[in-house]
Parts: C-alpha cells; sequence; structure tokens
C-alpha cells in the first residue's frame, strides 16, 4: 500500500527514512544529507513511500518518469 509522505508526521517520516537509508550499513557518508534527499524526493513525486502488510515494513521505491 502507497502511504503518502505528508500522512506522516514529520518525526515519523525521519524515523522511516532513517531506517531506509541505514538499512544495507554499507554507505559510510553522513545521514542527514542523505535523509534530506529521500525526503525530498518523496514530497516531490520522485519516490513513493511503500508499507507491506505482510512483512509489516517499508520500503522506498523510485517512481519511474
Amino acid at each position: 500500500m502507497q502511504i503518502p509522505p505528508e500522512a506522516l508526521d514529520s518525526e515519523t517520516l525521519h524515523a522511516v527514512v532513517l531506517e531506509f537509508v541505514t538499512r544495507d550499513g554499507t554507505d559510510h557518508s553522513p545521514v542527514e544529507p542523505r535523509i534530506e534527499l529521500v525526503v525530498t524526493q518523496l514530497m516531490n513525486g520522485r519516490a513513493e513511500l511503500h508499507y507491506d502488510e505482510d512483512s509489516k515494513s517499508c520500503n522506498i521505491l523510485p517512481v519511474s518518469i
């Protein structure tokens, strides 16, 4: 199920994006700029936030333009 980023309060959105950008643990660049980039992509429609009911997890997917 797709979730509009505006449906989440800012703290929840930040936590979801933080989990996403640190998920693999292989990128050692600063976290905050990566979070800002993903939030911007979500807000301008270049990425979508999806929740999977079966796994009870969120994923962020790019939007094909």
